[in-house]
């Protein structure tokens, strides 16, 4: 008997019609836990390296984590993987709600899509019962009508449907997938969706999910449970609000933005307002929030409620998630309202809450440099609300500057030229960053965002501090209760930083340190993105209920896979290094792994440099971070090896 999986795999060919139930290796398992770790390896043996993102052959495929569908506290995160057209690797973005602990009551643990269908269709799964059906009657839906569209048609209330909308059917690069309260939004995911001509998947699951010792699994839910509540009523201190608890930043939740508004950069990533944010201003944020905020949502068998139903008089009813609530507001230099207005729309288009933004306040930038004119832009309106409206429904249609607009500001910028490129100022391996711009080179976030394979900060950073407490009381504090800890030394490494001082960034903490907490943080993330737990209880927060110390329990316990804090740490190695190796295979180098140019303003390239080679060896990589031979045989990935070698992209004589 298969614990905590069903041991199923659902494989459609879109191409072709046809459909199958595949048994999984339970090897794999053990190997690699589940969702990302071996949607991993599914696309390094199915897709190779020179298949193109809208090529048949490309694999969309839809995850559940190891511990999805079983009573462990948040675990209900869908990992969907593709090859990026934006970036042009490895794609993995995560989504909440219902969808993947359904998937396995339906008794699959992936559905994995190759090939285009000729039509525009969805695909309706209903426990073994798994038809592909005609969805021309959805073209041009939105991504949220569709969702009830579809409900309505099955007659099934209870079904969990993800769907695109038009940026998807239109291939956008930047386009979501929307589902319930939740999205899988980064790195065009939903572009690759509409290209192989899927508009839904919707899912209805009844059977049941085994557990190994389901005594033990509940004590420790329970206890996860337990520190929950306890946590909520004793919030983390000397750290900003979304800071202090637990669960994905709770925007809908929190009123207080004086460190989003007064810390990151307005319009195209350009303008800090360092006063922006006042009596007046969080009186009338007050205001608009609590006014179009229904009610706060929680995920499948989640207690958190992170995110909100809103209400906007005159236009639909939808989901706000995380910091989507400010991207639109502070891109257009305007208030709240406009963001709650604009964000329903772009729900229901579906695209990327923080890539469409900001490609926008490019393309207006560009506009008021001279580079873009009235030529390329005929008809847009005079005011700035209003010319985001505009621009939104051209890139989701592929109207005029909206084709070009469509790919993304490293795209674009390379196709307008006359000096665009020095616009698109702001993206990493071609995929747009939050607009935060900072002072001093944080050696720890230097090396998160060179090198994570995400792309995307929000899902690297987590259990180590942003920046150092100002007082060393206030440290000595914070590192009483730090269990979460995986070592001793890192409350060490807190206790040292300073603010100022030679204990200060850059040179503090130092570079060994700065790796053993980057591969802390990192590890983490790798985890819960194979069990499918939610970062907001796990990797993201200071202190959350789930870490090192009982993950191993879970998986023993829940999966029946003896696993300890050496061995779950292994499998979090092997996981990052083989999305590495797809994404070196696909032709990244070190010359791809740089922050934008004025992500900070102080930069010392020696130091930088540096970082990147003790980092590439802490992790087992070359000079290039490529993975050496010796490092991929010790994580059992001979077999990436051989294949790397074979290319010439290791040399015989490598480590």
């Amino acid at each position: 008997m298969r614990y905590a999986e069903t041991g199923y795999n659902l494989e459609i060919d879109l191409s072709r019609g046809n459909i199958e139930r595949v048994e999984t290796d339970p090897k794999w398992t053990e190997l690699y836990l589940g969702g990302l770790g071996t949607n991993a390896k599914i696309l390094w043996d199915r897709v190779p390296p020179e298949t193109e993102p809208f090529s048949p052959d490309n694999l969309l495929i839809f995850s559940t984590g190891l511990l999805c569908g079983t009573p462990a506290v948040g675990s209900n995160r869908t990992i969907v993987s593709t090859f990026s057209p934006q970036t042009q690797l490895m794609a993995y973005s995560m989504m909440g709600g219902f969808f993947a602990p359904e998937l396995k009551y339906a008794g699959y643990d992936k559905v994995i899509f190759r090939g285009k269908s000729p039509n525009l269709v969805y695909v309706w799964i209903n426990n073994a019962k798994v038809e592909i059906r005609d969805a021309s009657h959805l073209r041009g839906k939105g991504a949220v009508e569709t969702q009830e569209l579809i409900r309505k048609e099955l007659k099934d209330p209870n079904a969990q449907v993800a769907a695109i909308g038009l940026a998807g059917e239109n291939r956008v690069f930047y386009a979501s997938i929307e589902q319930g309260r939740s999205s899988a939004s980064r790195q065009g995911i939903g572009a690759v969706m509409g290209d192989k001509g899927l508009k839904a998947i919707a899912v209805r699951g009844t059977k049941d999910i085994n557990v190994a010792r389901p005594t033990e699994f509940l004590e420790l839910c329970n206890e996860v449970l337990k520190y929950i509540q306890w946590r909520n009523e004793n919030p983390i201190k000397n750290v900003e609000p979304i800071f202090q608890g637990l669960g994905s930043p709770q925007e809908m939740a929190i009123i207080d933005e004086k460190w989003h508004t007064t810390g990151f950069m307005w319009g195209n990533a350009r303008t800090r307002r360092k006063d922006f944010w006042n009596k007046e201003a969080e009186e009338q944020w007050k205001q608009t929030q609590e006014s179009v905020r229904t009610r706060l949502i929680s995920c499948y068998n989640c207690p958190m409620k992170c995110g909100a139903l809103i209400s906007v008089p005159g236009i639909s009813n939808y989901m706000m998630k995380c910091y989507t609530k400010l991207t639109y507001t502070m891109a257009a230099m305007s208030d709240l309202e406009f963001g709650f207005r604009i964000a329903q729309r772009a729900t229901e288009y579906g695209v990327d809450g923080y890539s469409t933004p900001q490609v926008i306040a490019f393309a207006l930038e560009l506009y008021e440099a001279g580079i873009l004119t009235d030529q390329d832009m005929p008809g847009m309106p005079t005011g700035t609300e209003e010319r985001f409206y505009w621009l939104l429904d051209r890139i989701v249609r592929r109207e005029g500057i909206g084709d070009v607009l469509a790919n993304g500001t490293h795209w674009a910028a390379k196709a307008i030229g006359k000096g665009a490129e020095a616009y698109a100022h702001n993206n990493i391996k071609k995929h747009e960053q939050l607009p935060l711009k900072l002072g001093m080179l944080n050696p720890v976030y230097f090396l998160m965002y060179c090198t994570g394979e995400k792309i995307n900060i929000t899902q690297i950073e987590g259990q180590f501090p942003q920046e150092p407490f100002a007082a060393k009381e206030q440290r000595e504090e914070f590192v009483k209760d730090w269990l979460q800890v995986p070592d001793e030394k890192f409350k060490q490494y807190f206790l040292d930083w300073d603010p100022r001082g030679e204990h200060s960034n850059p040179y503090y903490p130092t570079i060994q340190a700065t790796c053993e907490i980057v591969d802390w943080m990192e590890r983490m993330h790798y985890i819960d993105d194979a069990l499918g737990v939610c970062a907001g209880l796990s990797s993201f927060p200071l202190k959350p209920p789930y870490h090192m110390h009982n993950y191993p329990s879970f998986i023993s316990s829940g999966a029946g896979i003896a696993m300890d804090e050496a061995g779950l740490t292994q499998v979090a190695r092997r996981n990052r290094t083989l999305i590495r190796a797809v994404n070196i295979r696909k032709g990244m180098r070190r010359a791809d792994e740089k922050p934008p140019e004025d992500h900070w303003r102080k930069r010392f390239p020696e130091l930088e440099e540096k970082l990147l080679d003790e980092y590439y060896k802490f992790k087992g990589w070359d000079h290039q971070g490529i993975p050496t031979k010796a490092s991929l045989r010790e994580l059992d990935l001979a077999y990436v090896a051989d294949d790397l070698e074979q290319r010439g992209i290791i040399r015989n004589e490598q480590g």
